[in-house]
């Protein structure tokens, strides 16, 4: 490890030039990251990948998962639970079942197990590419939060499917009562124990003498113990990291200080930037490794083999989901559905085109053993590993690349908020410059007549309460402006700091006041 610390250190430089590159022409950064990794493995003397799926399960997964859960919204979850769960567990049955049909029937040497194997591996759109495209195209929100919310899940039930396909292909027996049991157990039990151990940390949170520091360092430990412990008890590692993320996150006014938050954000979204960043160079950088394993298949083949299981799931993807949208339609005569309204084609188009394979899929495909049970050599493992990789490398790139053209071409209206994001904002912002002025007057009338700093608030609150929208948000001029003031008053704090009878204490807080001042123009 020690002797490739430079080539490890190069590759984070890489990957920091990549995203940066990405966000300046507007492309997915995990489609740069795979081909500048491809590109990487092809130069002579670059020391060679081996994964541990280990490390991407354990190292990777629990924390990416777990900001992911923190990062959606429960209420949008909620809403739509029934398309969001049938997209992640009877899609994703759907989508390994027409796998593994296609591939035992036109692949030679795949049985129906092993099928299901390739179907179990695959099966999962991966949340980290949707959420880079996301970032440059603007869709409606429950397009959105059904895809963050299938994506939360379907890795679950597509590594359910992968366990037990596993177990049939090495040992060529399929019990179904054991395997309906199984399910039910990886299934309640792993939200059993998300839900158990992130409420024992919630209440280390509020209860212990804890700072920000240390709720940080909770938060990072959290995602790893449940998932370790759902695991040892073989249930849903995946789910319970799931199950207990959505339940601090729609929890954390109670027991975590602004402080903790704000530094929180920070800390998470750094740690969660590296690790993408690393996981989608290691799936380019790996593929020498999986090459050289095909053996008696020829490169050509495989490559045939991976582009048509890809066309197998990109069609069932979208025969998905039209046949999602015919199923609310029949439900909402017998229930009540979160929106009966019909979606029209441009949203079944975005949520089907929308399959991207990642990061689940690579761990899935490198934890197939090397040996099946008896000492014999797992069938087709290599063959299964190229065919995972052919398939991420082309839904990257056909899907990736070609999605936010879909999503702006398209250009589908917002049917939940039909009013501007600005004009919302402004909108409870003078609610809540009212609320707060009527809780002053009504509780602390007297003190408001003699304390100067609460006769202040009150008028800024006034004020904010019949303000217009032009006399709230900041434009594009008055922010440059404001900009170039916060840093000519750094500057002359950093001139004054000079003084040695000035504390340099006193002076930072100064400069974090600054640079708060200007992170909130992100929002404004």
């Amino acid at each position: 490890m020690l002797d490739n610390l430079a080539f490890y250190i190069g590759i984070v430089i890489v990957i920091l030039f990549l995203i940066m590159a990405s966000n300046k022409i507007k492309v997915a950064y995990p489609v740069l990251l795979v081909l500048a990794g491809l590109a990487i493995s092809f130069i002579p003397g670059i020391p060679k990948l081996r994964i541990d799926p280990e490390l991407i399960f354990f190292i990777f997964l629990p924390p990416l998962l777990y900001e992911a859960s923190w990062k959606i919204s429960w209420k949008e979850l909620w809403r739509w639970r029934r398309i969001i769960t049938s997209f992640a567990f009877l899609v994703v049955f759907f989508t390994a079942l027409s796998v593994a049909l296609f591939s035992n029937y036109f692949i030679p040497g795949f049985s129906l197990a092993l099928g299901f194997l390739l179907g179990g591996i695959v099966s999962p759109p991966d949340a980290v590419s949707v959420g880079a495209i996301m970032k440059f195209v603007k869709v409606p929100r429950r397009m959105s939060s059904i895809l963050e919310g299938e994506s939360l899940l379907n890795d679950a039930s597509s590594l359910i499917i992968f366990r037990f396909a596993l177990i049939t292909a090495g040992t060529g027996q399929f019990v179904w009562y054991n395997a309906v049991t199984s399910f039910g157990w990886m299934v309640i039990a792993g939200v059993g124990v998300g839900v158990a151990i992130g409420f024992i940390f919630m209440k280390l949170h509020k209860y212990l003498p804890t700072d920000a520091n240390i709720d940080i360092v909770f938060s990072i430990v959290t995602p790893y113990v449940i998932y370790l412990v759902a695991e040892e008890i073989h249930s849903s590692g995946v789910l319970a990291v799931v199950s207990g993320g959505l339940l601090l996150s729609n929890n954390r006014l109670s027991f975590l200080s602004s402080t903790s938050r704000l530094r929180g954000v920070n800390v998470w979204e750094s740690f969660c930037f590296i690790l993408n960043g690393l996981i989608f160079m290691f799936i380019g950088l790996d593929l020498p490794e999986i090459t050289s394993g095909l053996g008696d298949v020829s490169l050509s083949s495989a490559i045939g083999y991976g582009l048509l299981i890809t066309l197998v799931l990109i069609i069932a993807r979208l025969i998905s989901a039209y046949a999602a949208v015919i199923v609310t339609l029949i439900a909402r005569n017998f229930i009540t559905v979160a929106d009966s309204r019909h979606p029209g084609y441009k949203g079944i188009v975005i949520i089907g085109w929308s399959g991207m394979r990642g990061v689940v899929s690579l761990a899935a495909a490198l934890s197939i053993p090397v040996y099946a049970q008896g000492g014999a050599e797992f069938p087709q493992r290599n063959l299964i590993l190229f065919i995972t990789f052919v398939v991420i490398l082309t839904t990257l790139l056909l899907q990736g690349l070609t999605l936010p053209w879909l999503i702006k071409k398209l250009n589908m209206p917002d049917p939940d908020f039909i009013m501007p994001d600005d004009e919302m904002y402004n909108k409870l912002r003078r609610m809540l410059s009212q609320q707060a002025l009527n809780h002053l007057k009504t509780n602390y009338s007297q003190h408001l007549e003699t304390e100067k700093v609460l006769q202040q608030l009150a008028v800024k609150w006034e004020d904010a309460s019949v303000s217009n929208n032009e006399d709230i948000l900041m434009t594009e001029e008055a922010k440059k402006v404001y900009r170039e003031i916060l840093n000519l008053q750094r500057q002359w704090l950093t001139d004054k700091n000079k003084d040695h009878r000035i504390d340099e204490e006193i002076v930072r807080k100064h400069i974090l006041h600054l640079d708060l001042e200007e992170e909130k123009l992100h929002f404004l």
